[in-house]
Formats: C-alpha cells, sequence, structure tokens
C-alpha cells in the first residue's frame, strides 16, 4: 500500500462532507469517538475545546471559503492535499493531519502494539523501548511547529519522519501509521513548553489497535 493512501473505513471517515446536485461538497468537523475529557489527565479538555474544537475547526472554515469556486469545491480532502498549494495546500492537509491525530488515540491506554506492528519495530529498533527513545527524538527535534510520524515505506518496513508546518506523509509513497502533532497548540495548555512531557502523556493514550489496523492494511 503506498502513496500515501489510507485504508477504509478511515478514508471513508476521514471529514464529514455533504455533497449533492444543489450543494457544493462542505468539509465538516468530524465526530471524536471519545468524550473531550476522555483523554484527561494526559490531554485535558480545555486542550481539545481549543486544540480540536478551535484550531481544527478553523482550518476547516479556512479550507471550505478556499475552494468555493475552484477546481477543489467538489474534491475530496485527500485529493486536495495532494494536488493543491499555498495556503488551499496548508489548511487541507492540517485539516487531514489533525483527524489522523485524534483517530490515533483511545481514552483506554493499550500499553504496547502487538502481533505484526509489533514485530516490525522489534525488526526495526530491536525494542519498543528503543523505538519510543527514536519516536521520541523525532518529534522533540522537530524545529518549531509541525510533526512527527510512524510510517510504514513502500518496502514494508517502518521508518520515522519529521515534518514541517502542514506537510504531510499523505504527499509521498509511505503510509502514514501514527502522528504526534508538535505545534505549540497541542500541548501549551497542559504542559507550557516541555515538549517532553506533553510526549510522555502521548504514549498512554495511543490506540495500537488502531495503528496495527494502518499497518496491515
Amino acid at each position: 500500500m503506498v502513496s500515501g493512501r489510507i485504508a477504509k473505513p478511515f478514508s471513508d471517515g476521514l471529514i464529514h462532507k455533504t455533497h449533492n446536485r444543489s450543494i457544493k461538497m462542505e468539509h465538516k468537523l468530524p465526530e471524536l469517538p471519545y468524550a473531550l475529557d476522555a483523554l484527561e489527565p494526559h490531554l485535558s479538555k480545555e486542550t481539545l475545546e481549543y486544540h480540536y474544537g478551535k484550531h481544527h475547526q478553523t482550518y476547516i472554515t479556512n479550507l471550505n471559503n478556499q475552494i468555493k469556486g475552484t477546481e477543489f469545491e467538489n474534491a475530496t480532502l485527500e485529493e486536495i492535499v495532494k494536488k493543491a498549494s499555498g495556503g488551499v495546500f496548508n489548511n487541507a492537509a492540517q485539516t487531514w493531519n489533525h483527524t489522523f491525530y485524534w483517530l490515533g488515540f483511545t481514552p483506554k491506554g493499550q500499553g504496547k502494539p502487538s502481533g505484526g506492528l509489533a514485530a516490525a519495530i522489534d525488526a526495526k529498533w530491536g525494542s519498543f523501548e528503543a523505538f519510543q527513545k527514536a519516536f521520541d527524538t523525532c518529534a522533540a527535534g522537530t524545529f518549531g511547529s509541525g510533526w512527527a510520524w510512524l510510517v510504514k515505506t513502500p518496502l514494508g518496513e517502518l521508518d520515522l519522519v519529521s515534518t514541517s508546518n502542514a506537510a504531510t506523509p499523505l504527499n509521498s509513497d509511505n503510509v502514514p501509521l501514527l502522528t504526534c502533532d508538535v505545534w505549540e497548540h497541542a500541548y501549551y495548555i497542559d504542559y507550557r513548553n516541555s515538549r517532553p512531557n506533553y510526549l510522555n502523556g502521548f504514549w498512554e493514550i495511543v490506540n495500537w489497535d488502531e495503528v496495527a489496523r494502518r499497518f496491515s492494511a
């Protein structure tokens, strides 16, 4: 599975849309599979109210305004990310990245992955703990605003990728499996300027079942 494609049902649930012959496509904030306070104490309700309810929503609102009357008016979100540039790309990619980020969490922390994903992690890094350390280094070392990603390469191997601003592996041959948002708005309410402490909390809520599903697709 290459070219940044995402397995169903993720693509279908990535962003809610309304579309018929008289109404142009409109991207909408997707519903989360958990309550706004469900990720506490690792991510607070206040953080989700601002990060999901305001930042994420603003990207979607801007995107809908920017694509009116353009070639992207009836395009899917993934099509826009892959074809657009400038402000349209930035808002589309941030919309996509954030939804992918939210769906990688679960209120019930799952500790470590198992099965084929765990085996692939061990094959690449030697142990889950070594993988965590490498991911933390990637995320903490991302300069300024951006994202840290666990991806599957076209060869089926795992790798880590750091992207700046809105950049996303969706525009590459890698398959994104897990991401950590390292824009300051993702963690400043709860952790102030301590990105390492944010990363400690991040590991407590990763949905390894979802990451494994993405890996196996």
